[in-house]
């Protein structure tokens, strides 16, 4: 029997290694020899956060900007929403025992992917409502690969930080840069 297919992402990660967050989720870790991972951010936003001295972080794949435009959705699944779902992802990531001020945080996504002549514009809601949130927290992203037409998959490597976006077949290293 052949080896499961593995897929290189981050130079050695194997499929063992990877943590996958999927749409309207969230996952941290303090384990520094695991990738974060999630794939399709249209509209989406996926939003990381990395302490470089604990090597922990934590992954934010969210659909929507605002939890308080469906109070029951935002109770079942407040990783579905930015505003919800971020301050879960600080709280998570501040449990391990990481520090705000250390902190890098990237985001990719928040693309305008569907042909709705602009009336919903989820992707640039999604981005402004990013900002609002970490303006908030008193936080600024490190680097972002956000806006466009096109989806990407993000990813976190929790040993060093390396946060890479790969869109149109092409990876690029988002931070550090």
């Amino acid at each position: 029997m052949p080896p499961p297919r593995t897929e290189t992402i981050l130079g050695s990660t194997t499929d063992a290694d990877r943590i996958t967050v999927g749409v309207a989720d969230l996952q941290a870790s303090r384990d520094a020899s695991r990738t974060i991972i999630t794939y399709a951010l249209g509209s989406c936003i996926g939003v990381t956060l990395w302490d470089p001295i604990l090597r922990a972080g934590g992954m934010l794949h969210f659909m929507l900007p605002e939890g308080a435009l469906n109070a029951t959705k935002s109770l079942e699944n407040p990783f579905m929403f930015g505003d919800t779902g971020f301050t879960l992802l600080l709280e998570r990531v501040l449990a391990f025992g990481a520090r705000r001020d250390r902190l890098v945080i990237c985001a990719a996504g928040g693309a305008e992917v569907l042909a709705d002549e602009g009336h919903f514009r989820i992707g640039s809601r999604n981005r402004t409502l990013l900002r609002k949130v970490l303006w908030k927290h008193g936080m600024l992203l490190s680097a972002d690969d956000t806006g466009g037409s096109h989806s990407r998959t993000l990813s976190l490597r929790l040993s060093d930080g390396a946060t890479l976006v790969k869109s149109q077949g092409k990876e690029r290293a988002l931070w550090p840069s």
